[in-house]
C-alpha cells in the first residue's frame, strides 16, 4: 500500500520505515513556553544578587517566562503597546516566594489589559534585613537597566505602573528617581519603615519618584513607615491596628506581619471588586473620626481619591499636591470596603458638661456603632461612623447617653435632642436625612428609632 498524504516512507537497512505525520492539512503544534517560578534561597544563600524578570502576559496569567534581554521580550507575547506593571516584593525572611505573588499577579491581568512583570530578588532579600537594605541600589539599577530594554523596544516612560510592596516600595522609589520622576506611576504597599522612616528622600519613596505616587500605610507602628511619602497616603484605619489582625504576640508571625500584609491585601481587594475604597484628607486620624474632613474639596476639589487601578487614584487636579494623608475605615476581611457616614446630634439644651452619646446603626443583624461628644456649653457634636451596607439599608438606629458615673446614685439625667445623617462625602448638607421627631434619652438607656433612607 502506497503511502498516503499523511505518511513518509524511508529505507532502513533494507526495511521500509512509514512514519505517519497527519493530514496534510494539519498545521504543526504551537511550542508551549516553558514557564519560569520564583527562586529559592536560605539564610546562608541570601546574599548575592539574582534577580530574574519573569513576564506574565493576559493570554497566559499564569505562566511565568524568564525574559533577560530584548530578543526575550520580543519572542515572549510582550506588548509594547500596552502598559506595563512592575511588581516589587519586599523582604523575605526565609528566602521563599511571596505567598501573595501568584494571586496578585492574576488579579492584576483580570483587571486591566497590560504586560505584568515580576521582579524576582529572593536571593538578595533573604536573610539579615540590613543586608537587603544594602541591596537596595543595586537592584534599582539592575531594574533601570532592564526597563531601558523596554523603551527600546518602544514602551513610553508614562506607561510603566511600579506596584512595590514595603522594601519594594523604596527600590520603586529609587527607580523612578534614576529615570527623573517620569515614569506613569508608583504604587508603594506599606513602605518600609526601619531604616527609611528618616532618610532623605533620595533614598526612599518621594512623590517625585513619579507622575503619581500614592501609598497604602496599614503598619505604621511597626514595620511600615509612618510619614507620607507619595501624592496621596492612604493611612487605613489610621495606618496601624487593622481589624482581624492579632492584637498578642502569641499568635507569632501572624502578629509581626498581619497588619503590614494587609496593605497588599486591600489592593488585591480593590482590583476584584467593584465597591469603591474612598478616602477622606485629613489632618489627624482623630478629627477625622470626629466628623471634621466630610469632603474632598480640600484639596482634590471634591475628587476623592480611591485605592485601586483608577487614573491619579481618582484625583482630578493639575499639579498635584504631594503628601496629602487620607483616610478611610475597612472591615477585617475581603472585600474591606466600608461606607462613611456623618452623624450628628443636636441639643436642645446647652449643658455644662461633655454629653457622650453612643451611636449604633443597625441592618440584617450587622452593627456598627460611634461616639458623638458635645463639648460643654455647645450645641451639637458629631462623629463619623463606617457601616459594611449601604445607607439605605440600614433601617433601625439606636442611642445611648452615657452615665456620668455616680456610684452613690443612678443617674436619671435626660436630654433631648435632633439627630441626623448623611453619606461621605457630604457636598451638601441639603442631603442630610433627620428623623422627624425630636429624641429623647435619659443616661444608661438605650432608645431606638426607625431610620428611613431612599435608596438613590
Amino acid at each position: 500500500m502506497p503511502p498516503g498524504p499523511w505518511e513518509s516512507c524511508f529505507w532502513v537497512g533494507g526495511l521500509i520505515l512509514w512514519l505517519s505525520v497527519g493530514s496534510s492539512g494539519d498545521a504543526p503544534p504551537t511550542p508551549q513556553p516553558k514557564c519560569a517560578d520564583f527562586q529559592s534561597a536560605n539564610l546562608f544563600e541570601g546574599t548575592d544578587l539574582k534577580v530574574q524578570f519573569l513576564l506574565f502576559v493576559p493570554s497566559n496569567p499564569s505562566c511565568g517566562q524568564l525574559v533577560e534581554g530584548s530578543s526575550d521580550l520580543q519572542n515572549s507575547g510582550f506588548n509594547a503597546t500596552l502598559g506595563t506593571k512592575l511588581i516589587i516584593h519586599g523582604f523575605r525572611v526565609l528566602g521563599t516566594k511571596p505567598s501573595w505573588i501568584d494571586t496578585f499577579i492574576r488579579t492584576l491581568l483580570r483587571a486591566t489589559n497590560a504586560n505584568v512583570i515580576a521582579v524576582d530578588w529572593i536571593y538578595g532579600s533573604t536573610g539579615v534585613y540590613f543586608s537587603a537594605v544594602k541591596n537596595v541600589i543595586k537592584l534599582s539599577l539592575e531594574i533601570s537597566l532592564f526597563l531601558n530594554k523596554l523603551l527600546v523596544l518602544g514602551v513610553s516612560e508614562s506607561s510603566i505602573h511600579i506596584i512595590g510592596v514595603s522594601l519594594g516600595a523604596h527600590v520603586g522609589g529609587m527607580v523612578g528617581q534614576l529615570f527623573g520622576g517620569q515614569l506613569g506611576q508608583i504604587t508603594g504597599l506599606d513602605p518600609a519603615g526601619p531604616e527609611y522612616t528618616r532618610a532623605s528622600v533620595e533614598e526612599r519613596l518621594d512623590a517625585g519618584d513619579a507622575l503619581f505616587v500614592e501609598a497604602i500605610h496599614t503598619d505604621t507602628d511597626n514595620l511600615g513607615i509612618r510619614i507620607p511619602v507619595g501624592h496621596v497616603d492612604y493611612f487605613v484605619n489610621g495606618g496601624q491596628d487593622q481589624p482581624g489582625c492579632p492584637t498578642f504576640f502569641y499568635a507569632g508571625y501572624s502578629y509581626l506581619i498581619c497588619d503590614h500584609m494587609r496593605a497588599v491585601h486591600l489592593y488585591i481587594s480593590a482590583l476584584e471588586n467593584s465597591c469603591p475604597l474612598m478616602a477622606f484628607p485629613c489632618a489627624s486620624y482623630k478629627a477625622f473620626l470626629a466628623g471634621r474632613c466630610l469632603d474632598c474639596f480640600n484639596p482634590f476639589l471634591l475628587s476623592c481619591p480611591r485605592i485601586g487601578l483608577v487614573e491619579q487614584g481618582g484625583v482630578k487636579i493639575e499639579p498635584l499636591p504631594k503628601e496629602v494623608k487620607v483616610y478611610l475605615l475597612t472591615t477585617s476581611s475581603a472585600p474591606y470596603c466600608m461606607h462613611h457616614s456623618l452623624v450628628e446630634f443636636h441639643l436642645k439644651e446647652l449643658r455644662n458638661k461633655d454629653t457622650n452619646i453612643e451611636v449604633t446603626f443597625l441592618s440584617s443583624n450587622i452593627t456598627s456603632s460611634s461616639k458623638i461628644t458635645i463639648p460643654k456649653q455647645q450645641r451639637y457634636g458629631k462623629g463619623i461612623i463606617a457601616h459594611a451596607t449601604p445607607q439605605c439599608q440600614i433601617n433601625q438606629v439606636k442611642f445611648k447617653f452615657q452615665s456620668s458615673n455616680r456610684v452613690w446614685k443612678k443617674d436619671r439625667t435626660t436630654i433631648i435632642g435632633k439627630f441626623c445623617t448623611a453619606l461621605l462625602p457630604v457636598n451638601d448638607r441639603e442631603k442630610m436625612v433627620c428623623l422627624p421627631e425630636p429624641v429623647n434619652l435619659q443616661a444608661s438607656v438605650t432608645v431606638s428609632c426607625d431610620l428611613k433612607i431612599a435608596c438613590v
